[in-house]
């Protein structure tokens, strides 16, 4: 039986059994406390808290996505990052009798395997587990084997450890592989990590809510949520010992083995995994990058082409094996197979990107290596980690994965503290933070209606006055201060677009005025921030809130146009465009989408001159509700990273767009007026950002530009349609006139400074050191002019030239050929002399090129004196 038969045969019967069959959620979850859906029952969170009610049994294939033990993938037979998980789910409905009933019958019935090559553990104290198993199932006590809570109850050791909330034991399913399978040992049994024994399903009976060490207190409704690992039972159905052999994987990890030079098994298994990981998680529009999910994209990515470089492969490949993936698994998941050239274009970005990296970070790492082994010491500088990971995008497992081959360890707190202060300075500083509601249950009462779609103002009651994370009863000072109302006119901060602005003010006795310059969402509750102008504040106080009516209708405007632009991309481009983030400000808007490599100004020209008009047609902007898989099957597009309720509002511009969205918008294209692209720009590997003015400022934009084009073509004397051609014949000339110079600099050079130089030499062990700074701030005439240095010695000579500003310094070294065989080399000097600078080099051993940022003084004296210690080490 092939895997696509299973996954359909498991869906099958629990439909039959009364379960709702949904479709796999994506690897982004809808609950914003995890990065990636792990397992099946993230998707059904809120049926296992008591919020949704209207299912009662269900059933799912579900794609997850783990790096919990991303060191045994490849080296086991079953671990992986990406996998599939089939479930079963009850939520206050059947229990422990029909759970084990039913994954009996559907594996001895449905599956045909044999009893007696099954067997099962339970949670020691769990009798009514035991029972069933022994008296309805009947198994042999035998084969029933009782285990603690490390083994059997879920989470792992709860009583004992927690979490407090709800846990309970889990019984689990095992497949035997025989007596002549494994360490072969009369006592080995299914705890015994040798191979023999396969845990195939867990089934997890959650009844305890755990209120502190040893603690459990019976939950009044009682759940079921079991997990059956895809692969992993498809390789006991097809008689495979590792997961890698069975049939929708298997023919991956052949394919590999034919392009790379050694034939590691564990490393190439692990490369097909990965590489199955980053396909599915690009098509759930998660971009390699540098930033959570994209980071973990990204740490996954590079950990296979590392396991590649190292069997062999130093070339991109993994980008043309995406076609097989997607005909592997095009049955279950078409929207693989439809993506596939978007999917393959990214990682092909991202294999080059990490190449040239390696290649920059790698003699910078090693150098380093070297060094400290020469002192025989074991502990690597937690600062050279940090700045691979920094300035050369080394991922830390990828250089923590080099060390370990090399006997060598960091530190890991020196580390985490460096990274920590990154963070604290790229963090986005919030005088406001409303983590009251965060850390604190937020009371119902609290929760404030959104009215602002239809009105600009309302008549609205104080809720809550909120200062320094406390509720307060009145206010009257001048510092910052949220208010929650009972209702509101204000849109909070929200799926990019920025909050409203505006006033709230009671007029005539115990009067004030709330200026609000920032409003924001927690949960259910909208935050009003801003300042008492005048007046004092008071709970339950009723005033009048107004938004600010020109800053609605800029934001209103980008909003409308950032849609049309999506269209408009979409159209011109390829139906591949998927939003990655956005800003909507006042008739401004940035727009991040993926695409994986830059637009051609002539592109632009075309989206631009497209959503223009869109503009011009005037076309009605409609709103309406939809169930959130109704919309969807309408076309309706969804942003990967929002998290969407039950019943979704539709955004339709009739015959061009529809989006799922929350913000204010236009009722009329024509509404937005203009439309112009500022700029187009990469954010990261495979994601590009537009960036654009919509509206009035689109118009004093394009009035300005039109005056500049104006004062221009007076200077060149020309007309504006003759601009174009006169600035290519002054930029001729200007290319004519600096060739000349340069040849003019390159001959004065040789006929002046040859002579003066080879007769300043240093002499170290017999070898003469020129060491110069170049009087133009031109790397190419250095170069050149090192090579006339060259030719005008016989040998022994090693030349040293750099260039410097005030932000930089660059240097070139080369030397005779008789020097390179005594062992000096120029690429090694340069090395340890940007090192000490703390820059780069690269280059070959006869010829070397670095930099760094100017940190210190530097001068001609500095940089002999560190050639001096360089060249010293080497003789």
């Amino acid at each position: 039986m092939d895997t696509n038969q299973i996954r359909k045969e498991f869906l099958l019967f629990f439909e039959s059994k009364g379960h709702k069959v949904f479709p796999s959620d994506s690897l982004v979850p809808k609950d914003t406390t995890l990065l990636f859906t792990s397992a099946g029952m993230n998707q059904f969170k809120e049926y296992f808290l008591g919020i949704k009610k209207d299912v009662k049994r269900a059933a799912s294939c579900q794609k997850c996505l783990r790096t919990q033990d991303l060191d045994k993938v490849g080296k086991t037979a079953y671990h992986h990052t990406f996998f599939e998980m089939l479930g079963n789910f009850s939520f206050e409905d059947y229990f422990k009798e029909e759970a084990i009933t039913w994954a009996w019958e559907f594996l001895t019935r449905n599956l045909n395997l044999k009893e007696e090559n099954l067997c099962v553990s339970v949670y020691e104290d769990d009798e009514e587990a035991y029972n069933l198993w022994k008296k309805k199932i009947g198994l042999p006590s035998e084969k029933i084997f009782r285990f603690g809570a490390k083994e059997n109850f879920w989470p792992s050791n709860a009583p004992q450890d927690g979490p407090n909330g709800p846990c309970g034991p889990c019984s689990e399913i095992f497949f035997d592989w025989g007596k002549e399978t494994g360490c072969k040992k009369s006592s080995c049994n299914p705890s015994c990590g040798c191979g023999r024994f396969v845990e195939v399903w867990n089934l997890v009976f959650t009844q305890f809510n755990r209120v502190g060490p040893n603690k459990l207190e019976p939950l009044p409704s009682k759940n079921i949520d079991t997990g059956m690992g895809l692969e992993r039972i498809s390789s006991v159905i097809q008689g495979k010992f590792t997961n890698f052999d069975i049939d929708i994987i298997k023919p991956l990890v052949e394919e590999i083995e034919k392009i790379v030079e050694k034939k590691d098994l564990s490393l190439i298994r692990a490369i097909a995994d990965h590489l199955r990981a980053v396909v599915f998680a690009i098509s759930d529009g998660v971009y390699p990058s540098n930033q959570e999910r994209g980071y973990v994209v990204r740490r996954i990515l590079r950990r296979a082409l590392w396991f590649s470089f190292n069997l062999g492969r130093k070339a991109p490949f993994l980008h043309q094996l995406v076609p097989l993936v997607a005909e592997l698994m095009k049955e279950p998941y078409p929207e693989i197979f439809s993506r596939q050239k978007i999917i393959s274009q990214v990682i092909l970005a991202e294999e080059e990107k990490f190449l040239e990296n390696l290649e920059r970070g790698k003699q910078l790492l090693f150098s380093q290596i070297e060094e400290i082994c020469q002192k025989k010491e074991k502990i690597f500088p937690s600062s050279v980690v940090f700045k691979l990971y920094d300035t050369y995008g080394f991922p830390l497992e990828l250089t923590s994965f080099i060390l370990k081959e090399k006997g060598l360890k960091t530190e890991e707190r020196e580390l985490k503290a460096l990274l920590e202060k990154q963070k604290e300075i790229s963090r986005a500083k919030s005088k406001f933070e409303p983590t009251i509601f965060v850390e604190k249950k937020i009371p119902v009462d609290y929760s404030t209606e959104f009215l602002g779609y239809e009105k600009e103002s309302l008549k609205v009651r104080i809720k809550a006055i909120i200062k320094s994370r406390e509720i307060l009863e009145s206010y009257s000072s001048n510092e910052e201060v949220a208010l929650i109302l009972d209702k509101t006119v204000f849109y909070p901060t929200s799926g990019g677009q920025l909050s409203d602005k505006g006033r709230i003010e009671k007029e005539g006795e115990g009067g004030f005025l709330f200026e609000v310059t920032n409003v924001e969402k927690v949960e259910e509750v909208i935050l009003h921030i801003g300042f008492l102008k005048k007046g004092k504040l008071y709970k339950n106080a009723q005033a009048l809130a107004s938004i600010d009516k020109r800053r609605r209708k800029a934001l209103c405007r980008a909003h409308t146009s950032t849609h049309l632009l999506q269209a408009g991309l979409r159209k011109i481009i390829g139906s591949h465009i998927q939003q990655q983030g956005s800003l909507v400000d006042e008739d401004y808007l940035r727009f991040d989408f993926s695409h994986f490599k830059s637009l051609s100004q002539e592109e632009l020209a075309r989206i631009e001159e497209e959503v223009n008009n869109y503009i011009s047609q005037s076309l009605k902007v409609n709103f309406y509700y939809l169930p959130f898989l109704e919309a969807k099957k309408r076309g309706a597009l969804a942003f990967f990273e929002e998290k969407y309720q039950d019943l979704v509002r539709v955004v339709e511009v009739e015959g061009v767009s529809k989006e799922l969205c929350g913000g204010t918008h236009l009722t009329n294209t024509s509404q937005a007026l203009v439309f112009t692209i500022i700029s187009e720009s990469s954010v990261s590997s495979g994601i590009r950002r537009i960036e654009a003015w919509v509206g009035e400022k689109a118009y004093k934009e394009l009035s300005r530009a039109k005056e500049g084009l104006k004062r221009i073509s007076s200077l060149l004397k020309t007309q504006e349609e003759n601009l174009e051609e006169e600035l290519r014949k002054l930029l001729a000339v200007n290319r004519a006139l600096n060739k000349e110079v340069y040849f003019l600099r390159k001959k004065i050079l040789e006929e002046t400074e040859v002579k003066k130089l080879l007769n300043n030499y240093l002499e170290v062990e017999g070898i003469k050191a020129v060491i110069f700074e170049f009087q133009y701030k031109d790397e190419k005439l250095l170069r050149d002019f090192l090579d006339i240095l060259k030719r005008k010695v016989q040998d022994n000579f090693i030349f040293l030239g750099f260039v410097r500003d005030k932000e930089k310094i660059v240097l070139n070294i080369t030397s005779t050929e008789d020097v390179f065989e005594k062992g000096v080399s120029s690429k090694e000097i340069c090395l340890k002399i940007t090192k000490k600078l703390g820059g780069w080099a690269g280059g070959r051993e006869d010829f070397s090129f670095g930099g760094a940022k100017i940190r210190e003084k530097i001068n001609l004296s500095k940089i002999k004196e560190l050639f001096l210690e360089a060249i010293k080490d080497k003789l």
